[in-house]
């Protein structure tokens, strides 16, 4: 059978038998040197600080690393600092690892610390659609204390420091020259440009620490890694990973089937069941922290949001009774069973129960939607309005499908609903700018604590520094506020957590975004890899290896 063939049955006919035949052919072997991966999102840019979201993040972690690193289940344990301690209520001391080099031959130490930290706290990176300004907020100074010790000043208690930095990774100095950068407050003034995102996208800056190097980057295309030699880390068992974005769920199963790629992210969830009994394949998945959710503009502002009419001229999504009535309309276990294939759990809070900071016995709301449509008589709109419900379709499994189903689950209770969905760079792009006045979004915190989709997604904006990045319905609560700086200042984990449930709790209370499930994310590879699912959703060629019973 051809390869076009394939293809063609298997986005024609994904749900039919013959993807089960397709299954049971024969594919050409995995290569012993290179490793190729069927990407479910188009990265943006190879600017690790240009764009926070997890297809960009786990394409560069390849080439750059951070201070901190963590496991598949997203325990902490070291990166580039081998070890890390609070010295005092507002000082951090991280040792970095001594005979580190960049990809350049370069030598890591605590000057490309305070430089990188500098470009993103001072926020140097030009027209940055989502900045990493959330995991450094409260840095107040950073200090060198010799070549391989650092200092990080904190604007009172930050407990979480380490768990942010996760996600912030390190960049050389020399692409400034090695110009020396003092912190001095966020400043950061130099002489010299700032690097731009340009260059990183062309590989001129794309100058790591990590175990690949940067070889080729083709936007929409491919993007390929070859492995570094010098890497002071376990080295990979590949040569080189190509990365290949297929968006769509059919081409990218075709590619897996046809042995173009020996890995994909995100299989068809109707299709599991088959690859699991191929023989071929296997399937690899778990709970993750990603969430999906409806966000609204909640902004008091005396304007109607986009999309909306059939309401007099008000805001009905100020109304806390039209946001619970909407959320009960969801029916979030029909949307795991029959539009995931019970590839999702269905969420009533930020983080799943597992994870830090969540609100135990806080669970997902059950639909019930004659409260809904009596909870919208109550506030005024008996026979319901009009929204536009705006969407990504390329981004979080079976996003186009999920704002379908909810589409019709808000029309049985009388809110007549539009859908829009769009290519998910389109759809950030304007979703941030406060465009859209219902919009599915998602938030996956690579730090697993609560803290993190408190502070971006309904922390106050403006509030902080770093503050409000996914919040562009403008919901604010002095008290979830306030209790989010409080847990940041308190180390007791027990107390931290506590405090950090509790700002969970009146957020979903209040119903300041709508959860509706937790994905578990799957991973189709051939049988003779192995990859432990990360609860991060990150896809990293580098923890790709040989099945114990193929080596």
């Amino acid at each position: 059978m051809t390869r076009e063939k394939v293809q063609a049955l298997v986005a024609g006919c994904i749900r039919t038998a013959a993807v089960a035949g397709l299954l049971s052919t024969a594919v050409s072997g995995a290569s012993a040197e290179a490793l190729r991966i069927g990407l479910s999102a188009d990265p943006t840019s190879l600017d690790p600080h240009y764009h926070n979201l997890t297809p960009n993040n786990q394409v560069v972690a390849h080439i750059f690393e951070a201070l901190v690193d963590s496991t598949p289940d997203v325990a902490l344990q070291p990166g580039l600092a081998e070890s890390f301690k609070a010295i005092d209520d507002t000082t951090w001391e991280f040792k970095l690892r001594k005979g580190v080099k960049f990809h350049d031959g370069s030598d890591f130490d605590a000057n490309d610390v305070v430089f990188s930290l500098c470009r993103v706290t001072a926020n140097k990176v030009v027209n940055s659609p989502s900045p990493f300004t959330t995991y450094t907020q409260g840095i107040a100074d950073v200090k060198v204390v010799d070549r391989h010790t650092v200092h990080i000043k904190t604007a009172g208690t930050v407990a979480f420091l380490p768990r942010n930095l996760l996600t912030v990774v390190m960049i050389s100095d020399g692409l400034i020259g090695g110009e020396k950068v003092d912190y001095a407050q966020g400043k950061c003034e130099i002489k010299a440009p700032w690097p731009s995102t340009e260059d990183f996208n062309s590989g001129k800056n794309a100058i790591g620490t990590g175990p690949y190097k940067y070889a080729e980057f083709v936007k929409s295309d491919h993007i390929l890694f070859n492995r570094y030699d010098g890497y002071w880390g376990k080295k990979p068992e590949w040569t080189s990973v190509r990365l290949r974005p297929i968006t769509g769920a059919a081409p990218r199963m075709a590619a897996l089937l046809s042995g173009d790629v020996d890995m994909i992210e995100n299989p068809p969830t109707q299709d599991i069941p088959r690859i699991k009994s191929s023989g071929k394949y296997h399937v690899v998945s778990d709970v993750t922290v990603r969430l999906v959710h409806v966000g609204m503009d909640t902004r008091n502002n005396g304007k109607v949001p986009q999309g909306v009419s059939g309401t007099d001229g008000k805001n009905p999504f100020t109304d806390v009774r039209v946001r619970q009535a909407m959320s009960l309309a969801i029916n979030r276990q029909a949307i795991s069973e029959r539009i995931m294939g019970g590839m999702s759990k269905p969420a009533g809070q930020f983080l799943d129960t597992r994870f830090f900071g969540s609100q135990r016995g806080l669970e997902a709301p059950k639909a019930d939607p004659d409260r809904a449509r009596k909870l919208l008589a109550e506030a005024g709109y008996p026979k319901g309005f009009t929204v536009m419900l705006t969407g990504p379709n390329n981004r979080y499994v079976n996003d186009a499908q999920i704002v379908e189903a909810i589409k019709g689950m808000w029309e049985r209770v009388g809110i007549k609903t539009e859908v829009q969905t769009l290519a998910a760079s389109t759809f950030f792009s304007k979703v941030n700018k406060g465009e859209y006045g219902v919009y599915l979004s998602g938030w996956g915190p690579r730090t697993a604590e609560t803290s993190s989709p408190l502070r971006a997604i309904v922390g106050t904006v403006g509030k902080a520094k770093g503050w409000g990045v996914a919040n562009p319905g403008e919901y604010s609560n002095a008290e979830v506020d306030s209790l989010i700086d409080k847990a940041s200042a308190t180390v007791d984990d027990e107390k931290r957590w506590a405090m950090l449930g509790q700002a969970s709790k009146i957020a979903m209370d209040e119903y300041a975004v709508l959860p509706v499930h937790y994905e578990l994310t799957p991973w189709a590879l051939r049988n003779d890899l192995d990859y432990k699912p990360r609860a991060d959703q990150m896809t990293f060629g580098f923890e790709v290896t040989r099945a114990k019973a193929a080596k």
